[in-house]
């Protein structure tokens, strides 16, 4: 299979990044891309280590000049978040990511790229491969599973990096540096699905909402974009208690760090009411167009015959299921008093995304993620979560979370990166912390004295089919890490 990429620059970067997108990685099945990554290290003859989780760290020795520099490490995660358009066939367990050239666009046919976050793995293993780029002694951490609760950071082995600086390369735009990120934790709901008898000579019907942004939990979450399963839940609340429609499913939503995009109920409809209800779902419509003419151009709701299902919820559990729904947190719950984002706004504080339902055999599963820099704020909005599902006679549990990563008040990486940046490029580079969770919060809970920063070319709409890399901002950001290598200091005596 040719790489459309191949000739793309940096070469060393976009190869690579070619490469990898024809490997299946999703979340939790990464498999096959560290088997790829272990071969291509072996015939480079790069050391490769591995942890008990599965984390590979690959190393080199420092070129000529550089062994009394100190160690730095590029880190970035193996998975990806695997989402296709409505309609687009695609096995994300073995089939490659259709990439192509747009301009000065990297983009994928039909699905999301993984430049979250395979453009990191690339540009590490280039300098790993290059031939003639002066630098320290080099690591690249390559963390499984980020994308579903930073499973691999969480536990990534003690023992495995030898550097005390590092550089993430999961954020998403250039000129930015990300020195602290907000923490997390996911809360999760299980309501039993308690049937009755299909009600005889009602007709079926799917209510469907889609063509919504959806986009990063953490980073879009305050830009006013709908959320689907909310949407859908409004609608069938409303129709509950006008028409007394039957609920037979309810499934939105793909992954817990994005925002529902799409979202479809099937429910019956008394044919008597069945004019009625179809102006209902019409006139929902015209409203939401109204509420979000701006932010949602292309959403809608609307209403698809179906086949009838072989079960409905009783009417008890569907009002416990949509009441409970109804008063479900969902976006921004505070704006910080004294952070910023780079470019001087408030940044988000605490939030909650509000992410999947999934109707299965003997339940309804709800997936939520809670996120914020302030960790009272986050237990407490889990609280309200937890309770609004409570209320609903749910069933609870939430993960072990990930810890916010506070920003050093002394960085010489940072003072260092922000030198470079300005010789490069004449310009300032901000700095920021962000609402979205990055793995630098647990590594430097199991590496104390790390000095991190998180940078990133210009991607934009991750963790949706619309992602895109930018070509230009990739080749910034390399030359940028390539002179940030050749600069980085000596090892401080003891």
């Amino acid at each position: 299979m040719a790489n459309p990429l191949s000739n793309l620059e940096p070469k060393l970067v976009f190869h690579n990044f070619g490469e990898l997108s024809k490997i299946p990685r999703p979340s939790k099945k990464e498999e096959k891309v560290v088997a790829y990554i272990e071969n291509w290290a072996k015939e480079k003859n790069i050391a490769v280590k591995k942890d008990k989780t599965g984390n590979l760290l690959l190393s080199k020795p420092a070129t000529p000049g550089m062994e009394d520099r100190q160690p730095i490490c590029i880190q970035g995660h193996l998975d990806m978040v695997c989402v296709a358009e409505k309609g687009h066939q695609i096995d994300f367990d073995n089939d490659p990511i259709d990439v192509y050239v747009d301009g000065d666009w990297v983009k994928a046919k039909g699905t999301t790229l993984g430049g979250d976050n395979g453009i990191a793995i690339a540009m590490g293993m280039g300098l790993l491969e290059s031939k003639d780029i002066p630098h320290p002694a080099l690591e690249l951490l390559c963390t499984l599973d980020e994308e579903e609760g930073l499973v691999g950071a969480n536990g990534l082995g003690t023992d495995l990096i030898t550097s005390k600086l590092l550089i993430n390369i999961d954020s998403e735009d250039e000129g930015i540096f990300t020195i602290g990120c907000a923490g997390g934790i996911n809360t999760i709901a299980r309501y039993e699905y308690m049937e009755r008898e299909v009600p005889n000579g009602w007709l079926p019907y799917n209510i469907v909402v889609d063509g919504l942004k959806g986009g990063h939990s953490g980073i879009e979450i305050n830009a006013g974009r709908a959320n689907a399963c909310k949407l859908l839940n409004r609608v069938l609340w409303s129709a509950t208690e006008q028409f007394d429609i039957v609920l037979a499913s309810f499934n939105g939503g793909l992954k817990h760090n994005s925002i529902p995009a799409e979202a479809v109920a099937v429910v019956l409809v008394n044919p008597a009411k069945e004019k009625e209800f179809k102006q209902f779902v019409s006139e929902m419509n015209d409203t939401f167009k109204k509420e979000f003419i701006l932010n949602e151009p292309n959403g809608r709701i609307f209403l698809e015959v179906c086949d009838m299902p072989d079960r409905v919820m009783t009417h008890d559990a569907q009002f416990k299921l949509l009441a409970s729904f109804y008063t479900l947190a969902h976006g921004v719950l505070r704006m910080s008093p004294n952070l910023k984002d780079a470019k001087g706004n408030p940044l988000v504080q605490t939030s909650t995304n509000f992410a999947i339902v999934e109707t299965r055999k003997d339940e309804i599963k709800v997936t939520t993620s809670q996120r914020s820099s302030v960790n009272s704020e986050k237990e407490n909005i889990q609280e309200k979560v937890k309770t609004a599902f409570m209320l609903g006679d749910a069933v609870v549990e939430s993960t072990d979370g990930y810890p916010a990563w506070e920003p050093r008040l002394v960085s010489p990486l940072v003072d260092l990166s922000k030198e470079v940046w300005r010789k490069l490029y004449n310009t300032e580079p901000a700095i920021e912390t962000i609402h979205a969770g990055l793995e630098c919060g647990l590594i430097g809970d199991k590496y104390e004295g790390m000095d991190m920063i998180s940078i990133g070319p210009n991607l934009h709409d991750v963790h949706s089919p619309a992602e895109r890399l930018s070509i230009s901002s990739t080749k910034k950001i390399w030359d940028f890490i390539v002179e940030l290598m050749k600069n980085i200091p000596k090892v401080t005596a003891v």
